[in-house]
């Protein structure tokens, strides 16, 4: 009793338990979109093989660390349930970006509450794409909880000190087990221990950044040694290491190859000596932050890709920015100049146009039934309705032991039709993109004999002759050719 009198007097928690509900009204027509993105389709058809007894990167190929694979293992590659799951961890993250603000501005409770009301509109809306269940969605928990334990580890006492940010390390190392480019936290985490207000650096690095270390490593290394130890070691550091590295050439070049990465890792370098230079007249708060948010922006603009869901990895330190604003008069101008600059290069670099409004709007129409299930469905994309009408077929004229492969960079139809796919690229541009790729295509099609290949019109022409198959329907431009008997 003592503790509900407590909580409904209590601001932060009445406060907390709105945003969250807010958070879920947000996602709520996420969990009711069709199977449609094509990232979520390789991680569905990867949870299938990885649920039919294939090993991961060996029998089932993508190239992300495996955390994210076996949550969509877990969950049976089921898109609601994994979407649920993902709501469940913004509505968590909701609640330690708020602890983490009070943290670090416990001056101005609007320090706390404003970045916390951002943070609910763009992580819940499709804004920057939190309606799809991305790995980007389910690191943000295990950092954010990962950032309280360190800004709250410079006021704990020595004997707390080693699990806090052992703690915190391995926390980090699960996001990093999802996507690699959590590394970036690591390493903004790291600066701020190394060089904030806190400590001799002797002390620091022996209290606090090796405990941090080894809880990071330890993740790596368990997983590296089962990879190394179950013979998929080679398979494991190619998805991993090696075609992330593809990663970086993307439009990165500058003058010379790779210039802009240059220039843009000596900004950061610039960043982190500045607030190195200044570190005196600043607060613990302040060092966090912008060395936060410097790093996260790198990691946003790492290959200069635009796809929208990078900005999530931006947003907890973007909202932390907001609240410095808020609370710190001395230095409001300079972190206001960061805030704007930082807002204007993400708007002018992602495209948000109808994220909001159009997003809402379609699903609203939908349910009081003022527009169809085909162009709901088209909203999204608009061949989700013909890889629904490709299902439909399959599934009508296939048995449960009958393979088909698909041509294609739209894995998800394995999903709508439960079937598990007869190589471990999912996707044609994976095919395609490895030498081995048409070989180990060949092989599991004159193996599998699949009742159907399915060739989309998208990735090109089939590399293959089809001289036992021939042509059975032709599906909104995808032709469907049959086994001969």
């Amino acid at each position: 009793m003592k503790l509900v009198k407590k909580l409904e007097k209590d601001f932060s928690f009445w406060f907390l338990l709105t945003a969250s509900l807010a958070f879920f009204f947000l996602r709520l027509p996420s969990l009711f979109e069709p199977y449609w993105y094509g990232d979520e389709g390789i991680y569905q058809a990867l949870g299938i093989l990885i649920n039919s007894g294939e090993s991961l990167y060996s029998g089932a190929w993508d190239n992300k660390p495996p955390l994210l694979y076996a949550l969509y293992a877990i969950f049976n590659s089921d898109q609601f349930a994994i979407r649920t799951l993902s709501l469940l961890f913004g509505m968590a993250s909701i609640w330690l970006l708020y602890l983490t603000a009070r943290k670090l501005f416990p001056n101005n409770k609007y320090a706390s509450i404003i970045p916390t009301i951002v943070f609910v509109f763009a992580f819940g809306t499709r804004l920057i794409e939190g309606n799809i269940a991305n790995a980007e969605n389910f690191m943000i928990l295990p950092i954010l909880i990962s950032a309280y334990l360190i800004v709250c580890g410079v006021t704990l006492k020595k004997a707390l000190q080693f699990k806090t940010y052992f703690l915190a390390g391995f926390l980090l190392s699960i996001a990093f087990m999802t996507k690699i480019v959590a590394i970036f936290d690591f390493l903004a985490f790291s600066t701020f221990i190394l060089i904030n207000l806190d400590k001799s650096y002797k002390e620091k690095i022996k209290t606090k950044l090796i405990p941090f270390f080894l809880g990071f490593i330890l993740p790596v290394i368990l997983t590296t040694g089962y990879y190394y130890l179950t013979n998929n070691f080679k398979d494991y550091m190619d998805a991993f290491v090696f075609s992330n590295i593809g990663y970086v050439d993307y439009r990165n070049n500058f003058i010379i190859p790779q210039g802009l990465l240059y220039l843009k890792a000596l900004i950061l370098l610039g960043v982190v000596i500045a607030v190195f230079k200044h570190r005196l007249s600043l607060n613990n708060g302040l060092i966090f932050v912008i060395i936060w948010l410097a790093f996260s922006l790198f990691n946003t603009f790492f290959s200069q890709r635009d796809y929208t869901h990078y900005v999530i990895m931006t947003l907890p330190a973007f909202c932390l920015l907001i609240g410095a604003v808020i609370e710190n008069k001395n230095y409001r101008n300079y972190l206001l100049v960061i805030l704007v600059l930082s807002f204007i290069v993400i708007t002018y670099t992602f495209d948000f146009k109808g994220r909001f409004e159009k997003y809402y709007g379609n699903f609203i129409s939908y349910s009081l039934g003022n527009k169809d299930t085909d162009s709901y469905y088209a909203f999204f994309d608009r061949n989700t309705p013909r890889d629904y009408e490709i299902a439909r077929f399959i599934k009508e004229n296939t048995n449960e032991d009958e393979d088909v492969f698909i041509w294609g960079n739209n894995a998800q139809v394995y999903k709508l039709t439960e079937k598990k796919p007869i190589v471990r690229y999912t996707v044609a541009y994976h095919i395609t993109g490895f030498t081995q790729g048409i070989k180990d295509m060949t092989n599991a099609i004159n193996s599998k004999k699949p009742k159907f290949i399915i060739i989309m019109p998208e990735p090109g022409n089939f590399p293959l002759p089809l001289n036992d198959y021939s042509e059975r329907i032709d599906i909104q431009g995808a032709k469907v050719y049959e086994k001969v008997l």
